[in-house]
């Protein structure tokens, strides 16, 4: 495990940085290598930090009865026939993940079988991310456990109890842990995010939280991270018009690129507690350009009496302040003061003595 992997997956370094934004290409690539090629370039210029793949070995994970989530595909009879256009080989998932390391992008895949799992070993994944169907995969969870790479847990279709089992297993292991909040649904409505469980799953396991989201919208990435997460994982495409049962719940890359503009606008804003006096003194040479001063409404005699009708505030705020205005009732000029001027305690006779 390189320092440097662990450190950006834990969200370590603060400043900008401190949200790992990992953008889910799953099965978008429609089995095109080129294709997936592509969506590391393009993730890599919108700024994301981490490239996401499904590694997929239809014999190991699948049958040929396995029913189709959304029946789309007019190429592929069955859902196992998918899932076998969807695999690369070993060679072109090493060449992904090379590709990965050009662009400075972390590079991520979830594996479905224990075959899929000694394939990624070999090609150098750098987290281990745990999809939500596999979260009661015991063996293959044991295997990425005792692998030692950092896991990346989702939650989308767990109970709290199957999840204290899982967490307690990878702990007890002292793994670098974050637990996502996720909602099996696509696309996710508002009411289904489960932004309140980011703080519950805080509090609960003591470990990194983050957002696995399919709304196919940036708001509640951004909204994750004004709540603490150190993670946001969401699903890309090209175009809305592009083909693939996650369209409806992804991000088009301008949309990848606003969200991680927002994240790091909004970690940057959250790590930087602001000083209200400091930032006060700071701003003292803009506070005389907008706050307004006490002045003579009229031709003023020297010796007059400051009455209520004889004072006003205008810009700039460089003589005396509104504040004071209650105290000037009742002193005398010691000289004349033309009308607009900005009264000082040197046009002013020091007060009676009481």
């Amino acid at each position: 495990m390189k320092p440097h992997v662990l450190q950006r997956i834990s969200g370590a370094g603060g400043g900008t940085r401190g949200c790992l934004v990992v953008a889910e290409v799953a099965q978008a690539h429609e089995g095109s290598l080129g294709m997936a090629h592509a969506f590391i370039d393009a993730i890599g210029s919108a700024g994301g930090d981490a490239v996401k793949f499904q590694t997929h070995i239809a014999t190991a994970e699948s049958t040929p009865s396995e029913p189709w989530r959304v029946k789309l595909s007019q190429q592929d009879r069955s859902r196992f026939d998918y899932w076998k256009r969807m695999e690369f080989t070993q060679r072109q998932w090493q060449a992904l993940k090379h590709h990965a390391d050009e662009r400075g992008l972390l590079f991520l895949s979830s594996p479905f079988s224990l075959e899929a799992a000694a394939l990624l070993e070999q090609v150098g994944v750098d987290a281990w991310k745990v999809a939500s169907g596999e979260v009661s995969n015991l063996p293959l969870l044991e295997r990425l456990i005792a692998d030692g790479r950092p896991i990346i847990l989702s939650t989308g279709m767990s109970p709290w109890a199957e999840l204290d089992v899982v967490v307690k297993k990878i702990q007890a292991a002292d793994r670098d842990l974050t637990v996502l909040q996720c909602s099996s649904i696509y696309p996710t409505p508002p009411e289904k995010l489960g932004l309140n469980l980011l703080s519950e799953l805080r509090q609960r396991y003591g470990c990194k939280v983050g957002l696995s989201d399919h709304s196919g919208t940036v708001f509640a990435g951004l909204a994750a991270v004004a709540l603490g997460a150190t993670m946001l994982e969401v699903h890309i495409t090209f175009s809305r018009e592009a083909f693939g049962p996650d369209v409806p719940a992804s991000l088009t890359i301008a949309e990848l690129r606003q969200l991680v503009e927002g994240a790091r606008f909004i970690r940057a804003a959250i790590d930087q507690p602001l000083d209200k006096d400091r930032m006060a003194a700071e701003l003292a040479p803009m506070r005389s350009l907008f706050t307004k001063s006490i002045v003579a409404l009229a031709d003023l005699p020297s010796g007059a009496v400051l009455r209520e009708n004889h004072l006003g505030l205008r810009k700039p705020g460089t003589g005396l302040g509104a504040e004071r205005l209650p105290d000037l009732y009742g002193r005398k000029l010691c000289h004349s003061l033309a009308a607009g001027t900005l009264i000082t305690e040197e046009d002013l006779e020091a007060p009676a003595e009481s």
